[in-house]
């Protein structure tokens, strides 16, 4: 079996750039949000949470970007159009 190709990492930091400045935003203003004097127990969660849903996006990305890639350096075989049928 041949090694499957790489994803391109320029590529996957580009596309996963816009959703991680959108989350560390969010992050920013849960920060923000929570009330004073209670802080961390006002924004953990939130904060977290957006954590795993960036680590979640962030894998299936990589996964299907990897995916892509083994398939277009894919070289499929002979379309049956292109096969001759055996003479009877």
């Amino acid at each position: 079996m041949e090694p499957m190709p790489k994803l391109s990492r320029e590529a996957y930091v580009a596309a996963l750039r816009e959703k991680t400045e959108a989350m560390l935003r969010q992050i920013a203003d849960a920060i923000n949000n929570a009330p004073d004097g209670d802080i961390i127990a006002g924004s953990e969660e939130k904060v977290r949470d957006l954590f795993a849903e960036l680590r979640q996006q962030a894998f299936e990305m990589g996964l299907q970007m990897r995916i892509d890639a083994a398939q277009a350096a894919f070289s499929p075989s002979e379309t049956s159009a292109d096969r001759q049928e055996p003479a009877q």
